[in-house]
Formats: structure tokens, C-alpha cells, sequence
């Protein structure tokens, strides 16, 4: 056999073992820090409810929220929502089995009310940050 073919199997070897290492990691994570992936910032409030927990995560003049249910696993309806104090709130609403989040929202130096739903139960957080 010649060397080029050995070189490659090694490489897809070596690369398989990665991405089962990786995906084994992913796995592993924490709900907290998979909600972190997809909200950017530094957690400002945790406003925990009967079936979840939303965080709200701010980046300077922007705000975003992650709902996690409290038991991970069936499909059901879940929220978040952000809102600016004098506009309307950004709302995301659809069935998942573990978290669902809003995009950043700019809020500039105004107010939030952040809400957040799963299944039956919800949180509102009234007017913060301010």
C-alpha cells in the first residue's frame, strides 16, 4: 500500500475521532451554558418558574432571553419574550423539547419586561434593568 493512502485513512481516522469527541462534549454541556450559546452577553437576571427558568443576558445597549424547561425531553410550547419600554415586544413562540431564545434586542437606556413560557407555567418579570 502506498504511503498517500495510509496518510489519508490516518487524517479521516484522526478527524472522525474529533467530532465524536466533540459531539460527546456537546452532549455534556450544561443547559446553562448551551443557553449561553445562543444568547451573547453576561447574565443579568435568572427568573426561575415552575416548569423552567428563563436568563436574561445583556451586551451592552442589547437584551435577549433563554427559556429552559426544568425537564428536558418531550416536545411542547415554549416562549421568550423581550420588550423596550414604548415598543413592542420581540416574541418567540414555537414547540421544542429543551430551550428556545429571542435574537438580541436593542433596548438602548430603556427599561425590559421579559417573559417566558413552557408548557403551563410562566414567568414575568415586569419592568427591569432600568
Amino acid at each position: 500500500m502506498d504511503k498517500g493512502a495510509t496518510g489519508i485513512r490516518r487524517g479521516l481516522a484522526l478527524g472522525m475521532a474529533v467530532l465524536t469527541a466533540s459531539g460527546l462534549l456537546a452532549l455534556a454541556a450544561p443547559a446553562e451554558a448551551q443557553a449561553a450559546a445562543s444568547c451573547t452577553g453576561r447574565k443579568v437576571r435568572t427568573l426561575p418558574f415552575s416548569t423552567g427558568t428563563v436568563h436574561v443576558y445583556k451586551q451592552g445597549r442589547y437584551v435577549c432571553a433563554v427559556t429552559l424547561a426544568k425537564n428536558p425531553g418531550r416536545e411542547r410550547t415554549m416562549s421568550a419574550s423581550v420588550q423596550a419600554r414604548g415598543h413592542r415586544p420581540v416574541i418567540r413562540k414555537d414547540k421544542r423539547t429543551r430551550r428556545i431564545s429571542t435574537p438580541l434586542v436593542y433596548v438602548g437606556n430603556r427599561c425590559v419586561w421579559v417573559k417566558g413560557s413552557v408548557s403551563g407555567g410562566s414567568v414575568s418579570s415586569g419592568w427591569i434593568l432600568c
